[in-house]
């Protein structure tokens, strides 16, 4: 039989005291039982039965609700909370939490799986996250979160091949649900792959599920011995051993597999696999373990507070571990998703004891308290780059700090002593802070918020200098008003006076635009800026800006006082009124010779001019041009003359670009000569000018009329499309022939013109009837079809009827359309007939002719080039091959690929069908490397130079082994790189080679650039290799394990910064190192120094600083403190010292420590003993008040009858007292079931219990 007993922490100092608590309930008993057991009521006058009523028929009767288990109802939406431990996150970059890589993963798994996802990162910097959602959905999210936010592990399980389709399933279902279940990736070798090892990759605890689950499906697969054995989740500690001790002994010893699932995994079934006799003696040792521990071991079970049980368990449940070593006792702590803080301790009576101490020890030795401290005042207790918070914490590297933005709180965790010391530094330097500084918040439009901070923060940094205070400034996309003032109370008033007045100032003012046309601003401006600097003198408090002139805006921009900016406003626009009407013109043309007497001698009559026809001009001729008009008819005698000259010699008159038409208006004193829109069909162009120059002009024009319309006389001819292009000869010989024997041109039709056998000839009359005359004769000899034929050896009629007859159909287009007919194939005939045009005829005949000769002098020649470089020689799509072909017209025929058959008879003995096959000559080249090429002989020889020179040719680099991986690149990108822009193959040596010889293989033109190229790789590879060895100094150097924290800072953020200004690599040593003391920085040799330096310099301010306790009476703390720690902060912050106050039920409660600089230290203390002596005084006087004032009756009642401590309800003659029925459970749900969620007085989190 197992007891239970429940303890609190009163009967655990009894206990330890030697009084047992069953001693202690006997004597209570004994002392007051008789007395108070008349008093109880009965069970029956308690609980009274209800009256029984008969059922109608039909009706069975109900269980008792008390006796019938009420099934709970499930919610379809279920919440789970993960936890990935610091060394386990992918994402460490404490600085951008919530933004980055990690928020961008947890949203794409939040669309992937439709779970709600919450981050919040615990004390120890480890990720929380709580997953809300349909239970499907929550478990596709873990495994999402597992392999993308925390790092994976990997492991190997070996179980035989034909077990792995069972561990799959049907269409993959098991094998599915296991990875979701895990929350892992398994790899299952591939049917022909023989190796039997599964992959699994995932956290260390779903690779512990995951092969359990896997050895389970093997297990049960196995022909060999399998037992399972159900042993209760909470005796397998006890068989597995501490640290699986016992049970790998056991295995080892037997031989027998035993698995036994992890604490993780809600399983009591224990699988045993082997041989039959080791399985059963697997079993007995189990078995017998089991039963020994199941007859002996009590429990006793204690609360703990949920947050302390995390030091229970210790880091990977090694304090359990520990405690099951030492004590043999096994302790049970609920899971995390438990309310419950009761912690259940199981083994040998007089082991329990000694576990039990050691359980509250490890709870108790860490804890975790809060300072109260406003926000605003977080970063004056950090201090700059961390040098006040470094100083408070020197001496306690083992408390963990953490400010909480927005929130007015400081929280710690850490030894319970050191807390309590911290805590009281971190509340000293709150006081001292509120004491000392105050803050304020103004309101202003975001508008004027850039104007405040001035150009390049000139106005802010001011502001901030002069008053010694801290203003911030929202952000424009906060789009907040409230302007933070944080200092010395005097100077927080100023700098706000001060903003208050600039901000009334900025309210005031007024922006205006003013479209003002950019001609104007030069002359607005002035030269060197002088007028616009009288428009600023006159109005000051305007300021005035110009567009940029390259933006070519008209936008002038005053910015000012209200009323300044209306006067100002109205000046410029009366200003550039003015310019307006005196910027009038008009420019026309006036003939250079009468320029003088326009102006007149000294100017006479231009000013009469302006003195007398000003008025009416303003009136009457305002921007128009009769004022020109005018002057001519005074001073000119302008006449306009109007010419006949056919519109289709317009433009030859006016020549390229007017260039013959303004030579006559410059050579006849500068008329002014107009012709009529092109294309508009009239013929009327006007001469204006002097009479005498107009006449000139144009007889100018008519005689080049004259000229140009002798020799533009035209002709049209016509010619059947087919005779152009004999008519135009080869290379346009025949027609450049007719041009240059007659002057004439001669345009035939483009592919565009409808009619295409219309042939013009342009020029004088005498060359185009000569030209006509001699086309005509040619068009004549044409159209005269005359027959002949010509003897063709019938060895080359293929050569002209091939391809369709392409050879013939080239000399009927090149020839005026001649037709060619050769015999039927097999006729044996050698006559070839030919009809056409009988010059036609005869140059078709005459090609033909060249072209026999030409077949009659091919020649075929070899060309032996190795079969496998073919393929290079063609290049893609044959491109080379038809280029040679084409540049030496040549025929070239390459050979059938050597292709060995797979079929072949095995020869034996050199025979086959009885004919010994004699071994090949290497004299004799292999017929599929010999390439055909046909052609005239010295063509031929020209192509297979050609071809030669394209057959790539073979170099070795010599390249370091080392470099080899880096010339390869990533994935091949940089060989690859390099091939493609060289155009060539780079062949890298296989690794196990170890060879230094890189060949290069392409065109003979191409290697030497191959070469370059990649020797010049190679030095920039070595150069790289230099420059990393020169990174990779090291330095090390010893500082004390208590200041790591310090220089590391929050959150990384001081090591960052010397890491960054510094460029370099600084390592601290891992948990297990043997140095803790060793610090290592890598980097180049000067910046490893000046790191260090650095370093040093924070050691140095460190080990500074002094610790004081002094003694506060502690019913003064809460006021010294302050709200929300304001007091306190005050304090610390003005004698920049840390104040901690004892934590709640610590051993000397009046117990404060002060840590600081020596002198600020001092005058804190002080000034603590000030305020102590000041509350106290006020605390007495308060008492005296109260002991007038007359307490209710309630409480007057309540106080002159202490009560005792709480009995519960008690009833005499219950069921379980009188016969043997058991007692029942209070604390069980299913005794007790509860309709509903319980109310609770505080709300539960999925983080755990609020802690203040």
């Amino acid at each position: 039989m197992s007891s239970v007993a429940v303890l609190t922490q009163e009967s655990f100092n009894e206990h330890r005291s030697g009084l047992l608590p069953e001693q202690v309930k006997s004597a209570v008993a004994g002392h007051s039982g008789a007395e108070d057991e008349d008093s109880l009521p009965t069970y029956k006058d308690a609980f009274p039965p209800l009256p029984e009523k008969p059922l109608p028929e039909g009706v069975q009767e109900t269980g008792n609700a008390w006796t019938t288990k009420i099934k709970p109802l499930k919610s379809s939406v279920i919440t789970q909370v993960f936890h990935v431990p610091l060394e386990e996150r992918k994402y460490k970059d404490m600085n951008q939490f919530g933004e980055g890589d990690q928020a961008k993963v947890c949203l794409d798994i939040m669309h992937k799986t439709g779970a709600h996802l919450e981050l919040s990162m615990a004390k120890d910097q480890g990720l929380s996250i709580m997953v809300s959602g349909k239970h499907d959905a929550v478990m596709k999210a873990r495994k999402e979160i597992v392999s993308r936010l925390q790092t994976q592990a990997s492991a190997t399980v070996a179980i035989p091949k034909e077990h792995h389709r069972f561990v799959i399933g049907k269409s993959g279902e098991k094998l599915q649900e296991l990875e979701l279940k895990t929350a892992t990736k398994i790899q299952i070798p591939r049917p022909e792959d023989p190796s039997n090892l599964i992959k699994i990759s995932g956290t260390k605890e779903g690779l512990e599920k995951a092969k359990h689950e896997i050895l389970l499906i093997s297990a049960e697969q196995d022909k060999r011995a399998v037992e399972r054995m159900n042993i209760e989740k909470v005796y397998h500690p006890f068989i597995t051993g501490a640290y699986n001790k016992l049970v790998g002994e056991w295995m080892q010893e037997t031989g027998a597999r035993i698995n036994v699932p992890p604490p993780s995994v809600n399983k009591t079934e224990i699988v045993i696999t082997g041989e039959k006799e080791q399985v059963a003696l697997a079993m007995a040792k189990i078995k017998k373990i089991y039963e020994e521990k199941k007859k002996n071991a009590t429990t006793i079970a204690v609360e703990v507070k949920k947050s302390q049980h995390k030091y229970v368990i210790g880091p990977k449940g090694n304090t359990l571990q520990e405690i099951l070593d030492r004590t043999g006792v096994s302790v049970e702590i609920p899971p995390l998703d438990s309310s419950s803080e009761t912690v259940i301790l199981r083994g040998e009576p007089d082991r329990l004891g000694q576990a039990l101490t050691e359980v509250y020890a490890k709870a108790n030795s860490y804890t975790v308290s809060s300072v109260s401290a406003p926000s605003w005042l977080h970063r004056f207790i950090i201090g700059k780059k961390g040098q006040n918070l470094a100083k408070i914490t020197q001496q306690m590297p083992k408390v963990h700090i953490e400010f909480t933005e927005g929130e007015d709180k400081i929280t710690l965790e850490g030894p319970t002593k050191d807390v309590q010391i911290v805590q009281g530094q971190i509340e000293a330097v709150v006081t001292d802070l509120v004491s000392r500084m105050d803050y304020t918040e103004i309101s202003v439009d975001p508008k004027f918020h850039r104007h405040l901070i001035g150009k390049g923060g000139a106005n802010i940094n001011r502001i901030k200098e002069q008053h010694k205070v801290s203003v911030r400034i929202p952000p424009d996309n906060e789009k907040s008003n409230l302007i933070r003032i944080e200092g010395d109370p005097q100077g927080v008033q100023e700098a706000k006076k001060e903003l208050l007045e600039l901000a009334s100032r900025m309210e005031n003012e007024r922006t205006k635009d003013m479209i003002i046309e950019q001609r104007f601003h030069r002359a607005i401006i002035g030269q060197k800026g002088e007028k616009i600097k009288e428009v600023r003198d006159k109005f000051p408090e305007v300021i005035i800006n110009f567009p940029d002139p390259t933006q070519k805006s008209d936008i002038v921009q005053l910015r000012g006082p209200r009323t300044e900016v209306e006067k100002c406003t109205k000046f410029m626009q009366k200003m550039v009124a003015e310019m307006v009407e005196n910027s009038f013109s008009v420019s026309v043309p006036i003939f250079k010779q009468f320029h003088k007497n326009i102006i007149g001698k000294g100017g006479a009559n231009i000013k009469k001019v302006r003195s007398y026809f000003l008025d009416f001009l303003l009136i009457c001729l305002r921007q128009t041009k009769e004022l020109v008009k005018f002057l001519f008819l005074i001073f000119a005698n302008i006449t306009e003359v109007e010419v006949s000259i056919p519109s289709k010699l317009h433009n030859s008159l006016i020549g390229s670009k007017g260039r013959f038409v303004r030579s006559i208006m410059e050579e006849c004193g500068g008329v002014h000569i107009h012709f009529p829109t092109e294309g508009s069909g009239i013929d009327a162009v006007i001469i204006r000018g002097p009479a005498e120059e107009v006449e000139k002009a144009k007889k100018q024009l008519l005689y080049l009329a004259e000229e140009k319309q002798i020799k533009s006389h035209t002709v049209e001819l016509r010619a059947k499309p087919e005779y152009h292009k004999f008519l135009i000869g080869k290379g346009g010989g025949n027609i450049r022939k007719v041009r240059d024997n007659t002057g004439a041109r001669i345009l035939f039709p483009t592919a565009d013109d409808k009619d295409q056998e219309l042939i013009t000839v342009i020029g004088t009359e005498e060359a185009v009837a000569e030209a006509q005359k001699e086309l005509e004769a040619l068009i004549k000899s044409l159209d005269n079809v005359v027959e002949d034929f010509m003897i063709v050896d019938p060895k080359h009629h293929r050569f002209f009827v091939a391809r369709r007859g392409q050879v013939l159909r080239d000399i009927a287009d090149e020839y005026g359309g001649v037709l060619v007919s050769f015999p039927r194939t097999g006729s044996q005939s050698d006559k070839v007939t030919l009809k056409g045009a009988k010059d036609c005829l005869e140059a078709a005949k005459k090609r033909m002719l060249e072209m026999i000769e030409d077949l009659d002098a091919q020649v075929i020649m070899e060309c032996v080039i190795p079969q496998k470089f073919h393929r290079s020689i063609m290049g893609p799509k044959g491109s080379r091959i038809q280029q040679i072909t084409k540049d030496h017209n040549v025929q070239i025929k390459f050979p059938d690929r050597d292709e060995q058959q797979a079929d072949a008879p095995v020869q034996e003995n050199g025979e086959a069908n009885g004919e010994v096959k004699e071994p090949a000559d290497p004299l004799v080249p292999k017929k599929c490397d010999v390439i055909v090429l046909s052609g005239r002989k010295e063509r031929c020889e020209a192509a297979v130079e050609a071809l030669k020179a394209l057959v790539p040719l073979t170099i070795a680099v010599e390249v370091p082994f080392e470099l080899h991986r880096y010339i390869i690149g990533q994935k091949g990108s940089g060989i690859r790189k390099m091939m493609d822009e060289f155009e060539v193959n780079i062949q890298v040596p296989a690794h196990e080679l170890q060879s230094d010889i890189i060949s290069v293989t392409g065109l003979a033109s191409h290697l030497d650039r191959a070469k370059e190229g990649l020797l010049e790789r190679v030095k920039e590879l070595q150069a790289e290799q230099e420059d990393r060895a020169l990174r990779s100094f090291k330095l090390t150097i010893t500082v004390d394990p208590k200041y790591h924290p310090k220089i590391i800072g929050r959150k990384g953020a001081i090591i960052t910064q010397i890491r960054n200004e510094h460029e370099v690599n600084i390592q601290f040593p891992e948990k297990n190192d043997e140095n803790q003391d060793q610090i290592t920085i890598t980097g180049y040799e000067q910046n490893a120094v000046a790191a260090r330096d650095a370093i040093q310099a924070i050691v140095h301010e460190l080990e500074e600083m002094i610790s004081e306790d002094i003694t506060l009476d502690s019913r003064v703390h809460a006021r010294i403190i302050g709200a929300r720690g304001k007091g306190i902060r005050k304090i610390m912050d003005e004698f920049k010292v840390d104040v901690r106050f004892p934590q709640s039920g610590a051993a000397d409660p009046n117990l404060v420590t002060v840590t600081g600089r020596p002198e600020r230290v001092d005058e804190a203390i002080d000034h603590l003993l000030n305020l102590e002596e000041e509350y106290m005084g006020d605390m007495v006087e308060n008492e005296a008040k109260m002991a007038y004032m007359k307490p209710s009756g309630s409480t007057a009642s309540s106080m002159e009858e202490p009560r005792g401590p709480s009995k519960g309800f008690v009833v005499r003659e219950a069921p379980w007292a009188i016969g043997n029925e058991k007692a029942p459970d209070m604390s069980s749900s299913e005794e007790f079931p509860s309709f509903g969620a319980p109310v609770t007085n505080a709300r539960s989190s999925p983080w755990g219990p609020k802690r203040f």
